[in-house]
């Protein structure tokens, strides 16, 4: 029994990487679609951002959309992702102030339930790093 269970930890052990490269690749999805947008009218994000008081909205505007776009090139190779998840996390926390937390939890009530996905699965990656299948395996970057 002890053999079967040793066995069965170490095939779930395997499979790490394999959930590493998911949520990598389905945070890129996300970030690709979000940063596509902000690029295609930039000027109407920093009207936007105006309109809710951020401060900076030029700078945050170009800040943001740029992130996000880095954040596609990094998760989808794998490199730097502890870098880009933890710089990614309170761009997600103002966004969930600013724009989600007054509409409560739900995501069909354009609330902060899929932001807060997303700062998990940042954690996820913040915590493990890349996994095996990545740039930064390949490279040994730790």
């Amino acid at each position: 029994m002890k053999k079967a269970l040793n066995y069965f930890i170490n095939s779930c052990n395997n499979l790490q990487s394999i959930a590493l490269l998911g949520i990598r690749l389905i945070l890129a999805y996300n970030f690709y679609t979000t940063a596509i947008v902000k690029w295609e009218d930039i000027n109407s994000v920093v009207e936007w951002f105006t309109s809710m008081n951020i401060i900076f909205p030029k700078a945050n505007a170009y800040f943001v959309a740029s992130i996000e776009m880095i954040a596609v090139f990094a998760f989808i190779l794998g490199i730097g992702t502890r870098i880009v998840s933890i710089i990614l996390m309170p761009v997600l926390a103002v966004a969930i102030y600013t724009v989600h937390f007054q509409n409560g939890y739900s995501v069909g009530n354009n609330g902060y339930e899929i932001p807060l996905y997303y700062i998990l699965m940042l954690t996820i990656l913040l915590s493990f790093g890349s996994g095996k299948l990545s740039l930064d395996n390949f490279l040994k970057i730790k």
